[in-house]
């Protein structure tokens, strides 16, 4: 419908793909994206390492595995219709130990299966080869994993709507959501906006936000800091891409690593500290509400009880930059603690279940005319373009999972 108006809550990568589709796909829809912030990109996407993931991760068949593997090619063609930085550096995922080693090669059947382009199991010459600094008995190297500049994509999102009509509405946080008749009223930033349908894409508070719209508390958001040393530039050229340890196959979180950014700059991390605040950059940083919104939730105790010990050395590793750098270093030797100073952070969005499991996949509710984005964790910048697909086939079809 030509008179259609649909409000999109979020301006980070997710929620600028989503309302870039609408205009796409229905032309004369006019999109009205809703930010609490005064800026686009102002939280998980502007803090996040810029990596395009190629797939090597995720459960075959799993909404991230398609997504994932379309994704990547849609933001690839449009950096280079837009003229953004797109760099297919490469990543090695090396493996240190003979437990590794196995844990690598079921890696490399899942990657097979989610069909990543140009991905080789390579031994410690080729290692040397493709990272001359690098150490490991052996890896698996996707050539075509990349690096971009997100919070620019977000803007070229952002200039795409309002090209098509559509707007940006700054420091407009939501704080009611009404179904009334065949419209939707939302009260943000003082004002009254009425559309005809409404999708949530708001990252770190999105349960929150869904639960104004009626959805249930499942999956309630935790906060995760993720913490990144920056190599001093006399060491930078040590890494030439992308260096990952093998990940542990219970938890989301890939393990410390070293990244090529689109600067030049090469940084270590993220790790992953559970935070006392959903905005909690900072070691000391405190929210009282978040941290009882985390500390009441079943499922964090339960989280909790089974990954305390992890949990104790993240925190270590986050107080300590020698700690942080132990695990680091057995990848990159020549890269150790007085190499590095401490650089930004970012704040995951991990979604919990109520019985403590660590929502994995991708996950969309659809409500009514509400439409919320529950759980978007990375892949979610590479795959923002399918993921708006996706999302907008929701909106319009009502498929949901």
């Amino acid at each position: 419908m030509a008179d259609e108006v649909v409000g999109v809550v979020g301006a980070g990568i997710v929620g600028l793909a989503v309302g870039r589709e609408i205009t796409r796909r229905r032309p004369g829809t006019r999109v009205v994206v809703l930010e609490k912030e005064n800026r686009v990109a102002a939280h998980q996407t502007g803090h996040n390492s810029g990596v395009v993931h190629a797939g090597l991760y995720y459960r075959p068949g799993s909404l991230k595995a398609r997504l994932c593997t379309r994704g990547r090619e849609m933001l690839r063609e449009y950096c280079t219709d837009r003229g953004l930085p797109y760099e297919e550096c490469g990543k090695l995922v090396v493996a240190l130990t003979p437990e590794d080693v196995e844990r690598l090669d079921n890696l490399y059947a899942r990657a097979d299966r989610n069909a990543v382009p140009g991905l080789r199991r390579v031994g410690p010459a080729e290692i040397r080869g493709i990272e001359p600094h690098a150490a490991g008995l052996a890896a698996l190297h996707s050539p075509h994993t990349a690096i971009t500049d997100y919070p620019r994509i977000c803007e070229s999102f952002a200039a795409d709507i309002a090209a098509a009509g559509g707007e940006i509405r700054f420091d407009a946080p939501v704080t009611r959501i009404a179904e009334a008749g065949d419209s939707v009223e939302v009260v943000a930033g003082g004002q009254r906006v009425r559309v005809d349908r409404l999708v949530v894409c708001a990252g770190l508070h999105t349960d929150r936000v869904a639960r104004l719209a009626g959805d249930g508390a499942a999956p309630r958001i935790v906060p995760f800091r993720g913490e990144y040393m920056l190599v001093r530039p006399e060491k930078a050229h040590l890494v030439r891409g992308l260096v990952y340890p093998v990940p542990d196959p219970r938890y989301p979180f890939l393990g410390v690593h070293f990244t090529r950014r689109v600067s030049g700059d090469v940084e270590v991390g993220p790790n992953a500290v559970l935070a006392f605040a959903r905005e909690g950059y900072r070691f000391f940083d405190v929210n009282l509400a978040d941290l009882v919104g985390t500390a009441s939730w079943p499922g964090s105790w339960a989280m909790a009880f089974r990954h305390w010990a992890t949990g104790v050395k993240e925190v270590y590793g986050s107080l300590s930059k020698r700690a942080y750098m132990r695990a680091a270093q057995r990848y990159v030797p020549e890269i150790g603690p007085g190499d590095v100073v401490r650089g930004g952070s970012g704040v995951r969005a991990q979604a919990l279940d109520r019985d403590g499991s660590l929502v994995d996949d991708f996950r969309v509710h659809r409500l009514g005319r509400v439409t919320a984005v529950r759980n978007a964790p990375s892949p979610a910048a590479t795959s923002c373009l399918a993921i708006a697909e996706y999302v907008v086939d929701v909106v319009h079809g009502g498929k949901s999972r």
